[in-house]
Protein backbone atom coordinates (compact mmCIF):
# COMPACT_ATOMS: atom_id res chain seq x y z
CA UNK A 1 0.00 0.00 0.00
CA UNK A 2 1.21 3.14 -0.61
CA UNK A 3 2.04 5.88 1.45
CA UNK A 4 -0.41 9.08 1.74
CA UNK A 5 1.21 12.06 2.24
CA UNK A 6 0.38 14.37 4.75
CA UNK A 7 0.54 18.43 3.59
CA UNK A 8 -0.25 21.32 5.57
CA UNK A 9 -1.72 24.70 3.22
CA UNK A 10 -1.17 28.01 5.06
CA UNK A 11 -2.34 31.30 3.48
CA UNK A 12 -4.62 34.02 4.61
CA UNK A 13 -6.15 33.78 1.27
CA UNK A 14 -9.33 31.65 1.41
CA UNK A 15 -9.31 31.01 -2.69
CA UNK A 16 -5.60 30.12 -2.45
CA UNK A 17 -5.95 27.48 -0.13
CA UNK A 18 -9.26 26.15 -2.13
CA UNK A 19 -6.98 26.00 -5.48
CA UNK A 20 -4.11 24.61 -3.53
CA UNK A 21 -6.11 21.82 -1.82
CA UNK A 22 -7.74 20.58 -5.28
CA UNK A 23 -4.98 20.20 -7.22
CA UNK A 24 -3.26 18.22 -4.04
CA UNK A 25 -6.10 16.33 -3.65
CA UNK A 26 -6.29 14.68 -6.52
CA UNK A 27 -2.49 13.75 -6.26
CA UNK A 28 -3.74 11.67 -3.44
CA UNK A 29 -2.64 13.74 -0.86
CA UNK A 30 -4.17 14.94 2.49
CA UNK A 31 -4.56 18.00 3.38
CA UNK A 32 -4.91 20.39 6.19
CA UNK A 33 -5.66 24.48 6.45
CA UNK A 34 -4.56 26.74 8.20
CA UNK A 35 -5.47 31.18 7.25
CA UNK A 36 -2.80 32.29 9.81
CA UNK A 37 0.72 32.03 11.25
CA UNK A 38 -0.22 30.87 14.86
CA UNK A 39 -2.86 28.25 14.00
CA UNK A 40 -0.18 26.88 11.31
CA UNK A 41 2.60 26.68 13.73
CA UNK A 42 0.35 25.25 16.48
CA UNK A 43 -0.83 22.63 13.66
CA UNK A 44 2.75 21.97 12.44
CA UNK A 45 3.86 21.21 15.93
CA UNK A 46 0.99 18.87 16.65
CA UNK A 47 1.12 16.74 13.02
CA UNK A 48 3.81 15.15 11.52
CA UNK A 49 3.69 16.64 7.94
CA UNK A 50 5.27 15.61 5.20
CA UNK A 51 5.43 18.90 3.60
CA UNK A 52 4.24 22.91 4.73
CA UNK A 53 3.31 25.08 2.04
CA UNK A 54 3.83 28.42 3.60
CA UNK A 55 2.73 31.66 2.62
CA UNK A 56 5.41 34.39 3.36
CA UNK A 57 3.24 37.40 4.02
CA UNK A 58 0.26 36.74 6.38
CA UNK A 59 -1.11 39.02 9.41
CA UNK A 60 0.68 38.48 12.99
CA UNK A 61 3.00 35.97 12.19
CA UNK A 62 4.07 35.54 9.47
CA UNK A 63 6.16 32.67 7.06
CA UNK A 64 9.66 33.73 8.41
CA UNK A 65 8.54 33.32 12.31
CA UNK A 66 6.33 30.57 11.55
CA UNK A 67 9.38 28.17 9.88
CA UNK A 68 12.04 30.04 11.97
CA UNK A 69 10.21 28.55 15.41
CA UNK A 70 9.07 25.23 13.32
CA UNK A 71 12.81 25.04 12.68
CA UNK A 72 13.51 24.71 17.07
CA UNK A 73 11.89 21.94 17.09
CA UNK A 74 11.32 20.23 13.52
CA UNK A 75 12.53 19.39 10.40
CA UNK A 76 9.34 19.03 8.09
CA UNK A 77 10.11 20.54 4.81
CA UNK A 78 8.78 24.02 3.56
CA UNK A 79 8.08 25.61 0.49
CA UNK A 80 7.46 28.97 0.96
CA UNK A 81 5.04 30.81 -1.24
CA UNK A 82 5.95 34.53 -2.20
CA UNK A 83 4.75 37.60 -4.18
CA UNK A 84 6.80 39.20 -6.43
CA UNK A 85 9.24 41.91 -5.17
CA UNK A 86 10.10 40.08 -1.53
CA UNK A 87 13.27 38.75 -2.72
CA UNK A 88 15.13 39.66 0.63
CA UNK A 89 12.37 38.01 2.28
CA UNK A 90 13.02 35.07 0.29
CA UNK A 91 16.82 35.16 1.27
CA UNK A 92 15.89 35.33 4.89
CA UNK A 93 13.11 32.53 4.48
CA UNK A 94 16.09 30.21 3.55
CA UNK A 95 18.15 31.45 5.80
CA UNK A 96 15.61 30.49 8.73
CA UNK A 97 15.30 26.76 6.88
CA UNK A 98 12.78 27.12 4.04
CA UNK A 99 13.37 24.08 1.22
CA UNK A 100 11.91 26.12 -1.77
CA UNK A 101 9.75 28.99 -2.76
CA UNK A 102 7.37 29.53 -5.17
CA UNK A 103 6.61 33.16 -6.58
CA UNK A 104 2.58 34.15 -6.73
CA UNK A 105 0.66 34.32 -8.93
CA UNK A 106 1.73 30.50 -9.57
CA UNK A 107 0.75 27.85 -11.65
CA UNK A 108 -1.07 25.36 -9.54
CA UNK A 109 0.88 22.55 -12.00
CA UNK A 110 3.97 24.14 -10.58
CA UNK A 111 2.94 23.77 -6.95
CA UNK A 112 2.42 20.08 -7.41
CA UNK A 113 5.91 19.11 -9.29
CA UNK A 114 7.46 21.24 -6.55
CA UNK A 115 6.00 19.39 -3.80
CA UNK A 116 6.37 16.33 -5.85
CA UNK A 117 10.34 16.75 -5.83
CA UNK A 118 10.47 17.52 -2.78
CA UNK A 119 8.91 14.45 -1.13
CA UNK A 120 10.42 12.76 -2.98
CA UNK A 121 13.45 14.33 -1.59
CA UNK A 122 12.76 14.00 1.77
CA UNK A 123 10.78 10.70 1.19
CA UNK A 124 10.19 9.09 4.60
CA UNK A 125 12.15 5.99 3.52
CA UNK A 126 14.25 6.24 6.92
CA UNK A 127 11.06 4.19 8.41
CA UNK A 128 11.36 0.95 6.44
CA UNK A 129 13.47 -1.88 7.78
CA UNK A 130 15.59 -3.65 5.19
CA UNK A 131 18.57 -5.78 5.22
CA UNK A 132 19.48 -5.31 2.14
CA UNK A 133 22.73 -3.61 1.53
CA UNK A 134 22.35 0.61 1.02
CA UNK A 135 23.67 1.20 -2.94
CA UNK A 136 24.24 4.64 -2.08
CA UNK A 137 26.41 4.79 1.06
CA UNK A 138 28.90 7.01 2.27
CA UNK A 139 30.51 6.12 5.49
CA UNK A 140 33.50 7.70 7.67
CA UNK A 141 34.75 7.77 10.86
CA UNK A 142 32.12 9.06 13.51
CA UNK A 143 29.35 9.58 10.10
CA UNK A 144 27.41 7.63 7.85
CA UNK A 145 25.01 8.87 5.09
CA UNK A 146 22.59 6.36 3.97
CA UNK A 147 21.31 8.07 0.75
CA UNK A 148 18.90 5.10 -0.29
CA UNK A 149 17.36 6.35 3.08
CA UNK A 150 18.14 9.72 3.24
CA UNK A 151 19.38 8.94 7.10
CA UNK A 152 21.80 10.31 8.33
CA UNK A 153 23.73 8.73 11.72
CA UNK A 154 26.71 10.24 13.83
CA UNK A 155 28.69 7.73 16.02
CA UNK A 156 25.33 5.65 15.92
CA UNK A 157 22.73 8.25 16.74
CA UNK A 158 20.46 9.42 13.92
CA UNK A 159 20.46 13.36 12.80
CA UNK A 160 17.32 14.87 12.20
CA UNK A 161 18.11 17.29 9.22
CA UNK A 162 15.92 19.09 6.33
CA UNK A 163 16.05 18.64 3.14
CA UNK A 164 18.48 21.00 2.05
CA UNK A 165 20.75 20.68 5.24
CA UNK A 166 20.51 16.99 3.93
CA UNK A 167 21.46 17.87 0.16
CA UNK A 168 24.36 20.44 1.50
CA UNK A 169 26.28 17.46 3.80
CA UNK A 170 25.55 14.86 1.21
CA UNK A 171 27.07 17.36 -1.49
CA UNK A 172 30.02 18.13 0.51
CA UNK A 173 30.65 14.40 1.68
CA UNK A 174 30.88 13.34 -1.57
CA UNK A 175 33.80 14.85 -2.50
CA UNK A 176 35.98 14.85 0.96
CA UNK A 177 38.61 17.82 1.05
CA UNK A 178 37.61 19.96 -2.35
CA UNK A 179 36.75 23.57 -1.36
CA UNK A 180 33.68 24.89 -2.79
CA UNK A 181 32.77 28.23 -2.74
CA UNK A 182 29.24 29.89 -1.68
CA UNK A 183 28.16 30.32 -5.22
CA UNK A 184 28.59 26.91 -6.47
CA UNK A 185 27.09 25.87 -3.54
CA UNK A 186 24.28 28.09 -4.09
CA UNK A 187 24.18 26.88 -7.64
CA UNK A 188 24.29 23.18 -6.73
CA UNK A 189 22.01 22.81 -3.60
CA UNK A 190 19.48 25.29 -3.80
CA UNK A 191 19.50 25.99 -7.63
CA UNK A 192 19.01 29.30 -7.50
CA UNK A 193 21.64 32.29 -8.56
CA UNK A 194 21.31 34.93 -5.21
CA UNK A 195 23.55 37.47 -6.62
CA UNK A 196 25.84 37.70 -4.31
CA UNK A 197 23.95 37.62 -1.18
CA UNK A 198 25.72 34.20 0.39
CA UNK A 199 24.31 34.01 3.77
CA UNK A 200 22.07 31.62 3.10
CA UNK A 201 25.29 29.01 3.04
CA UNK A 202 26.83 30.20 5.96
CA UNK A 203 23.59 29.78 7.79
CA UNK A 204 23.15 26.14 6.95
CA UNK A 205 26.36 24.99 7.19
CA UNK A 206 26.33 26.64 10.65
CA UNK A 207 22.86 24.93 11.88
CA UNK A 208 24.43 21.52 10.05
CA UNK A 209 26.82 22.09 12.41
CA UNK A 210 25.14 22.59 15.41
CA UNK A 211 22.83 19.71 14.66
CA UNK A 212 25.99 17.43 14.82
CA UNK A 213 27.92 18.16 17.08
CA UNK A 214 24.37 17.84 19.59
CA UNK A 215 25.24 13.83 18.81
CA UNK A 216 28.92 13.99 17.72
CA UNK A 217 31.88 16.97 17.88
CA UNK A 218 33.94 14.77 15.58
CA UNK A 219 31.49 15.16 13.12
CA UNK A 220 30.70 18.30 13.40
CA UNK A 221 34.41 19.22 12.54
CA UNK A 222 34.34 17.52 9.70
CA UNK A 223 32.56 20.13 7.99
CA UNK A 224 35.28 22.99 7.15
CA UNK A 225 35.96 26.34 6.90
CA UNK A 226 38.05 27.40 4.43
CA UNK A 227 38.14 31.47 5.45
CA UNK A 228 38.38 33.73 1.94
CA UNK A 229 36.43 30.60 -0.16
CA UNK A 230 33.73 28.54 1.36
CA UNK A 231 33.75 24.96 2.44
CA UNK A 232 34.89 21.65 2.63
CA UNK A 233 34.29 18.52 3.41
CA UNK A 234 37.79 17.20 6.20
CA UNK A 235 37.71 13.77 7.18
CA UNK A 236 40.14 12.78 9.72
CA UNK A 237 40.91 9.25 11.63
CA UNK A 238 40.20 10.47 15.47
Amino acid sequence: MEQEFKILIVDDEDRIRRLLKMYLEKEGYSIDEAEDGESALELALENDYDCILLDLMMPGMDGIEVCSHLREKKATPVIMLTAKGEEANRVQGFEVGTDDYIVKPFSPREVVLRVKALLRRSSKTTYLHTDTKAKDLIVFPHLTIDNDAHRVSADGKDVNLTPKEYELLYFLAKAPDKVFDREHLLKEVWHYEFFGDLRTVDTHVKRLREKLNKVSEQAAKMIVTVWGVGYKFEVTNE
